[in-house]
């Protein structure tokens, strides 16, 4: 248990679907023991993803003033950019030693879910940088596809029916992050990590990661293991509310980036998140007469944000205003 999964999915992606079982059940496997593995085989080039690296090295580099044009706590919708020290992912721990920008479905302000005051829900906003706009929103559609590629061969796994998570993931809430980790010496004590150990909220998390390495996942023993970047792979990973849809047989597993010494660190996770109204119930097959459901119904919406108010200040003063 010290080295996490490595999973070819390109089987996912021929004419002919003969490798679908052995993909989901390698996939299943390291959902219950790991809730973590590695992709290799995904049609994500890496021409894409060296574009969208250096597009964030250059968004991070703006001035301050430049980058709160966009503050993500001056939105009632969770996007933009945030700041160091915004999230505290543990709270045991002082805040992040990270930057942010959180982009999603963009909605324009007229679109009906917006006007009528939806959560999470209204238009990206982006930096004026030539191209940007453009990079990320495909970006972040190639992203949803790839993840629902993936979520087909989980419902395969968990025995329901192959489109379930496409029909719960029509307009959804997933989210597209660039992180900037600055060098460990930027701390403001010992303690301070890039990402305090934490779960992730979600369904399914998908991440690209540069050479600087970092990441560390707690495997079932209690142990804190490397899951150093492997060239041409995402690491994936499962949140919350996938737990709460299998009753904790997928497992979400808690995780931390640990600053490195002397260098600035990259990543680029993508959060893949349904419908903000999709119920989110135990799933047909992960209960029984010995195990009932552990957790009672939520939606997308209500579960995100009350994630939310426990890691952003800035939502928990808006709760308190309400």
């Amino acid at each position: 248990m010290n080295q996490l999964p490595i999973i070819d999915i390109a089987p996912l992606y021929e004419t002919a679907e003969t490798g679908w079982a052995e993909v989901a059940n390698q996939i299943n496997q390291a959902c219950r023991e790991w809730g973590f593995f590695y992709i290799k085989g995904h049609p994500i080039s890496a021409q894409r993803l060296e574009q969208i690296s250096q597009a964030a090295k250059a968004f991070f580099a703006l001035p301050v003033a430049e980058k709160l044009k966009i503050d993500i706590t001056q939105t009632v919708h969770h996007r933009g950019y945030g700041a160091v020290a915004t999230e505290q992912l543990d709270p045991a721990l002082p805040s992040d030693l990270k930057e942010t920008f959180d982009m999603g479905l963009h909605l324009p302000a007229d679109h009906p879910e917006v006007l009528a005051g939806k959560s999470l829900r209204g238009p990206n906003r982006h930096p004026d940088l030539p191209g940007w706009a453009a990079l990320m929103e495909q970006h972040y559609q190639d992203m949803q596809a790839l993840a629902q590629t993936l979520l087909r061969a989980m419902a395969l796994a968990l025995g329901i029916e192959r489109d379930f998570f496409d029909k719960r993931f029509q307009a959804p809430v997933s989210v597209l992050r660039l992180i900037h980790y600055p060098p460990r010496d930027h701390a403001t004590s010992a303690e301070q990590k890039g990402a305090g150990a934490h779960t992730d909220y979600g369904c399914v998390t998908l991440l690209h990661q540069d050479n600087a390495g970092g990441l560390q996942v707690r495997n079932v023993q209690g142990e804190w293991v490397d899951a150093p970047p492997l060239e041409g792979t995402f690491v994936v990973n499962l949140g919350d509310m996938m737990a709460r849809w299998t009753n904790d047989r997928y497992v979400s597993t808690p995780h931390r980036v640990i600053s490195p010494l002397g260098v600035d660190r990259y990543s680029m996770p993508f959060f893949a998140e349904p419908h903000p109204d999709t119920p989110i119930e135990c799933l047909p097959g992960c209960q029984d007469d010995a195990q009932g459901a552990k957790y009672p119904p939520t939606t997308c919406a209500a579960f995100l944000l009350s994630r939310f108010a426990d890691t952003y200040a800035y939502r928990r003063e808006e709760g308190a205003a309400k």
